[in-house]
């Protein structure tokens, strides 16, 4: 097999890169469970304007821009709530259409 972080040839039976020293049977011992896609996209249906989809699937600067957007924008302009919503609308679009992976770029279940 091959190292993943390196791409050097290594024995299939040992846990660790000599190498690179990166683990390699990490993924073999762990479960990972993916987020839900169903329940990241109604998030971004429903509470998209204040980025709580985004926070949930681990994009913190993105939730973090749409909750600015959501309160300065409408203490300001007025209009950043709009914005914000048709942005969160796209991405639930996005979301249950499969196009957005959690941070991590596992898919959604």
């Amino acid at each position: 097999m091959y190292c993943k972080k390196c791409g050097k040839m290594v024995e299939d039976d040992i846990s660790f890169c000599p190498y690179c020293g990166t683990a390699l049977k990490e993924a073999d011992n762990e479960y990972k469970k993916g987020k839900s896609q169903l329940g990241a996209g109604l998030l971004a249906l429903f509470l998209g304007c204040l980025g709580i989809h985004n926070f949930y699937l681990g994009y913190n600067g993105k939730a973090i821009a749409q909750l600015l957007l959501t309160i300065l924008g409408g203490l300001i302009f007025g209009i950043g709530p709009i914005i914000s919503g048709i942005w969160a609308f796209i991405e639930a679009i996005l979301i249950f259409m499969g196009k957005i992976p959690d941070n991590t770029g596992c898919p959604l279940n």
